[in-house]
């Protein structure tokens, strides 16, 4: 059985829930239904509290132990100081202990205050007051005391303390305001409607003497789906029956607005309610320089067992000779002599291990993680990446991939919201083949309350302008949208009927635009009130229609629709939605016509919506209503049945027209993806809308251009042919190519040879993923995997959300592993976020569900051409560093050690002294690489924006190869064994010094230590090319520390030590003339040969980085990431840097005239190999390819 399913049931057990049901029985009030209904049976369910917090007092030490020792180097470094517990072992157990507990310490304290924080959030919130009815009259208590049940009441600007069913509020209408920013970001005021039954029970009396009960589904975290019912007792008949829906759920984190007070019943409380389920974190996700490291670590792991195995051998070959395992002044005991071999062989190898195991950088995961905390708050502080519009700035919810943004190879990218504002505009709408524009004037007058018509066919007759109003009428009722009267909005709209302010609010900025356009074509929707919408027609009369019923929106049926009746008694069914879910459905109008207009608008980029109607006459209407009535209470598989029942209603439509809207372009879209692809990044668009919409907004962003061929892979062509022949065309045409291809062909850059672009929609994807009839999908799959790779550029449409996850797992599985990202804004781009190894939400208009579930989140697209470009290299660079250099020296620090032992007779003695050797990696060497990882700029800000091109050479994990770390570790012996063998050739012809005394092993371990020390750190400073202040004080101040550190363990006799054998040591070996010699001449030995390949290889084969570097220093003055915000926004801060200068006098936004220019000439072929004209339209929104950033 799986384990999963043996701890469910475990917790139904102990939960008291051993009768276990998809559904709950609630009784509203405590109170027991009536007589004769059902048999009341009380069911236990958790109290209020919220517990986010990991630990408690009591578990914090054992728990939090257990989880850092499941890490492999921890628990590693644990086994050794039991060893050297146990055994005798040559180095002392602090030398392990302490820096394991110095990590250990670290770590904890940091994890404990993060768990305090949370601590303190959960109690301010479980302690929060809060009103309860309790035998009709009002109580407060703490929050933590409510349980399942309770009647609350909540008031405005206060937050639901738990998930309550909607029964009543002050409005005479039943319905309330939310905001659910703290659950998904959304700040547009959503509209709850309570159970007809009891919207009327508007104090505490009423609302205590309410007989009911409630079934509901179990908790789970769907934040937009609840099923449930409701039954309402009176004293007479039988309970009137009301389905429940997420319309009459308000949930746990809510804000009420603009209400004044509503009362609601407690279904989901504690860690039940929805959002602490949706507490659950994320799949952790692991960086490839991570998987780096772990594989390094192995390979020393491995050398360090081979150390120990060899020193292990060949101490039995040296002791096998007589009198060598037992010399005269060392005899054995007789109880060691009879010892077993086995057990002593096995000894020493444990000894040998504890000698050598500090080649394995303890610290290094400390100071990584350091680095990346730390690091991370170089974006979140990066004022180019702050959208003043929004006031939203750059956030980090993870810094574990913040090297990662420099390795990106394939960007998954929505279009709606991300590459576009998601600001729609209402451009123009079609009916019944008459075009109709505002602003323009209409046949010479101006129509009354509008801004104009043009009709730029022939005026309508009497009965197309009947269709016309009714048109008109559909846009003012088919929607959802909210009027909020606010005399504070900023920048007023007067309604006409009041002279109040208003605003309309929605979920969906399209049907604010829709409302808003229309209301310029003289047709206003004014209000809902008790149930009736009223609308202001051209002639200002107002017009009241009864809302009927409401059939919601889904991205699955890709269409809404409401039944309204008129004053005349009338009833409509007004539907909107895509062309491709409206056209089938319907039976009359002028589709040919519309078809028309709606792919012309779909062509030049603009978003359209199909609009029908339908009339009902009562008896439809009464079995509509039987149909959805038993479709809403029913509490299994209520979402299929309502779809079926929509299904069967929206039917035999009369079409009327179309709507065009324009999501313009984000500024600065087209200059970043150009700027990506050079960086020989692929950007894919994955989109849910046309495919002609789409293509256009793929022209203006310059993701395909004017010398693309696009090739089709449409339901349309598989209909035409079969799959497999379609795979085998397309392969045929790219991979002609394909020998010819340069990488910047693969950039999609090349204005010479011919570049692919390649057009998917959602069914053919279907088709290709759908295992075949064999078994085997793997050949359609490989096939179209090696067709995306030709193309410079891919768009997939149609798209649902899970298939964009599909594509991003298909080629993040792909043979090449490339690392992936994926950008959207919305909710539908969750699944392809935490899908890709890097996710990045936008903060755009449609809530912040994917800022919480990314990994970064940033306000616009063009801020991820600095985040990948500028901070994603500079990362990268700094963590390889920083690994390479910990794995270095770690080799010159025990590689020593290791040849030592040729020299004692393999006798386990250890050449440096318990305080070097616990001391190396926590003080003498990890500040200035702590320093280094953090501040190094290789090359400027502005040269990294200019030349995207860079970003190629630390692509692939180009700088933690296998034959850079070979490099690295090579250099680390070489110098290993200059240090050793150099103090011993000095030390060999100078053994006295001038007052008679002998040099000894302290002495010529510590020479080795002191070469080493400014060895390393040396190397470090070759290393830096970008110098502060700060790097000075810490590379210098590391070797002065350490210096000052030896003088004083050597200049004084310290009680506590049970050895004095390092005293005067230090001191005497200064005293040397040849060890200062020594130390001069071993350090630059020991650096020469770096030196010497650097400079070769800068000269003979430079890297594009290199060549730069080589070409132009980068101004000590310019500004940096480094640069304080103060004194570059204070009036006597002047950048000395001619590149910034260059950049502040571009101008900030540049139309794309020359690309206007080629289009409107020579339009780039679409589809099938046609020509169409792109529109103009886009053009306008199109952001420049050079724009102005300060740095």
């Amino acid at each position: 059985m799986d384990c999963s399913l043996v701890r469910t049931l475990v917790h139904r057990y102990c939960a008291g829930e051993e009768n276990w049901v998809d559904s709950r029985t609630i009784y509203v009030g405590h109170r027991e239904p009536p007589p004769g209904t059902e048999a009341y049976i009380p069911q236990r369910y958790p109290d209020n509290r919220i517990v986010s917090s990991k630990y408690t007092f009591w578990n914090f030490i054992p728990k939090n132990l257990f989880e850092q020792f499941r890490r492999v180097a921890n628990f590693y470094f644990l086994i050794i100081f039991l060893v050297q517990l146990i055994i005798d072992t040559p180095t002392s157990p602090v030398t392990s202990g302490l820096p394991l507990f110095f990590v250990i310490t670290v770590t904890a304290i940091k994890q404990g205050y993060e768990d305090w924080l949370r601590h303190k959030a959960d109690n301010a919130m479980n302690q929060c007051p809060v009103h309860f009815i309790q035998h009709g009259k009002l109580v407060r208590k703490q929050s933590r005391k409510l349980r399942v049940g309770d009647i609350v009441m909540v008031k405005e600007d206060e937050t639901f303390p738990c998930d309550l069913i909607f029964l009543s509020s002050n409005r005479g209408d039943g319905t309330c305001h939310v905001t659910t920013a703290s659950l998904d970001g959304e700040s547009s005021h959503k509209t709850h409607y309570a159970v007809q039954d009891t919207k009327g029970f508007h104090t505490e009396e009423d609302i205590g003497g309410l007989h009911a009960t409630i079934e509901c589904e179990q908790p789970q975290p769907d934040l937009y789906k609840f099923v449930g019912r409701i039954n309402v007792y009176s004293d007479l008949n039988d309970p009137v029956v009301r389905p429940l829906g997420s319309e009459n759920l308000l949930l746990r984190g809510a804000t009420l607005k603009n209400t004044e007070k509503i009362f609601g019943v407690a279904i989901y409380t504690g860690m039940e309610t929805k959002m602490a389920l949706n507490y659950q974190s994320k799949s952790q996700k692991r960086s490839a320089v991570e998987k780096s490291m772990n594989a390094f670590l192995v390979v020393y792991l491995c050398i360090l067992i081979s150390k120990a195995l060899i020193n292990t051998a060949l101490k039995y070959v040296w002791q096998s000779e007589p009198f060598r395992d037992e010399p005269w002044y060392n005899q054995k005991t007789e109880s060691e002599r009879q010892r077993n071999l086995f057990l002593k062989a096995f000894t020493d190898f444990l000894a040998f291990m504890v000698l050598f195991n500090y080649i394995i950088p303890v610290s290094m995961y400390v100071t990584v993680e350091m680095q990346k905390f730390l690091g991370s708050y170089f974006i979140t502080w990066d004022e180019d990446m702050f959208d003043e519009e929004t006031g939203e700035g750059p956030l980090v919810n993870t810094s574990d991939l913040n090297e990662e943004l420099g390795q990106v190879e394939y960007i998954f990218t929505d279009k709606t919201g991300t590459l576009t504002e998601n600001n729609m505009e209402f451009k123009e709408c079609c009916i019944e083949g008459h075009v109709y524009v505002p602003h323009v004037i209409c046949n010479g007058q101006v129509l009354p309350e509008s801004s104009g018509i043009d009709m730029i066919d022939s005026s309508p007759s009497v009965n197309g302008r009947e269709r016309e109003e009714l048109f008109f009428r559909a846009l003012c009722l088919c929607h959802t949208v909210q009027v909020k009267h606010d005399d504070s909005v900023d920048g007023p709209r007067k309604s006409p009927d009041g002279g109040k302010s208003c605003v309309y609010i929605s979920s969906s900025p399209d049907e604010v635009a829709l409302v808003e356009g229309v209301q310029r074509l003289g047709f206003t929707y004014l209000r809902l009130k008790d149930n009736y919408m009223e609308i202001l027609n051209r002639e200002n009369h107002i017009e009241r229609f009864e809302l009927l019923e409401i059939l919601s929106f889904d991205s699955v049926r890709r269409r809404m629709s409401v039944i309204v009746k008129s004053a005349t008694g009338e009833i409509y069914l007004f539907c909107k939605g895509a062309d491709s879910s409206i056209f089938p459905r319907v039976i009359e109008g002028k589709v040919d016509q519309i078809r028309a207009r709606v792919e012309r608008n779909a062509v030049e980029g603009l978003r359209t919506l199909c609009v029908a109607y339908k009339r009902l006459i009562q008896e439809e209407y009464e079995g509509i209503c039987k149909l959805l009535q038993a479709a809403k209470v029913a509490l299994q598989d209520r979402e299929k049945k309502l779809a079926e029942a929509y299904e069967q209603i929206e039917k035999d439509l009369t079409l009327l027209g179309a709507t065009a809207v324009e999501d313009r372009l984000q500024e600065k879209a087209a200059d970043t993806i150009e700027a990506l692809q050079k960086a020989g990044i692929k950007v894919w668009v994955l989109t849910g809308d046309k495919m002609e919409t789409a293509a256009a907004t793929c022209y203006a962003c310059k993701l395909f251009r004017r010398n693309t061929q696009l090739l089709e892979l449409t339901t349309k062509r598989i209909e035409e042919q079969s799959l497999h022949d379609v795979l085998f065309e397309l392969s045929k045409t790219v991979l002609r190519h394909s020998g010819s291809l340069t990488r910047d062909n693969f950039s999609g850059l090349s204005t010479d040879m011919q570049d692919y672009g390649l057009i998917i929609d959602g069914a053919a994807l279907s088709l290709i993923m759908k295992p075949r009839e064999d078994g085997s999908s793997g050949n359609y799959r490989e096939l179209f995997l090696e067709i995306c790779r030709s193309c410079s550029a891919v768009l997939c449409c149609r798209m649902a959300p899970l298939q964009k996850a599909q594509i991003v797992k298909l080629i993040k599985l792909s043979k090449e592993h490339p690392i992936t990202l994926a950008i959207g804004d919305g909710a539908n781009d969750v699944s392809m976020i935490l899908e890709a190894h890097v996710g990045i939400g936008v903060i755009g208009k449609e809530g912040r569900q994917a800022a919480r579930n990314s990994d970064y989140a940033i306000p616009k697209f063009k801020h991820l051409k600095k985040m990948l470009l500028v901070h994603g290299h500079f990362y990268y660079i700094r963590i390889s560093e920083l690994v390479q250099y910990f794995f270095y020296k770690n080799v010159c620090f025990i590689f020593p050690q290791f040849l030592y032992q040729f020299f004692c007779g393999f006798s386990q003695q250890t050449l440096y002294d318990t305080a070097y050797l616990t001391l190396y990696n926590i003080s003498f060497t990890s500040l200035p690489i702590l320093l280094y990882s953090l501040m190094e700029q290789h090359v400027g800000i502005d040269v990294l924006k200019r030349d995207p091109t860079l970003y190629r050479d630390v692509a692939k994990n180009a700088l933690l190869r296998w034959r850079v770390f070979i490099y690295w570790t090579l250099l680390g012996l070489f110098d290993a064994l200059v240090f050793f063998f150099g103090a011993y050739f000095v030390f060999e012809n100078t053994t006295v010094t001038s007052n008679g005394q002998i040099f000894g092993n302290w002495t010529f371990g510590t020479l080795v230590f002191t070469v080493m020390v400014f060895t390393v750190t040396l190397k470090l400073a070759l290393d830096t090319h970008y110098w502060t202040w700060i790097n000075h004080f810490v590379i210098w101040g590391s070797l002065l520390f350490y210096v000052v550190f030896s003088l004083l363990w050597g200049g004084v006799i310290w009680p506590f030590l049970n050895y004095q054998r390092m005293y005067y040591v230090f001191i005497q070996m200064l005293s040397s003339g040849p060890a200062w010699l020594a130390i001069v001449l071993l350090v630059t030995v020991s650096l020469l040969p770096d030196v010497l390949k650097k400079v070769l290889c800068r000269q003979l084969w430079p890297t594009a980085t290199e060549r730069v570097q080589n070409g132009c220093t980068q101004p000590r003055d310019c500004d940096s990431e480094f640069t304080p915000l103060a004194s570059l926004q204070s009036p006597g801060y002047q950048s000395t840097c001619p590149s910034a200068a260059w950049y502040s006098s571009r101008s900030q936004q540049v139309t794309l005239a020359a690309w206007k220019e080629k289009v409107s000439t020579e339009p780039p072929p679409t589809l099938g190999g046609s020509h169409h004209r792109c529109s103009s339209k886009l053009s306008h929104s199109c952001p420049g390819s050079r724009v102005g950033m300060l740095v």
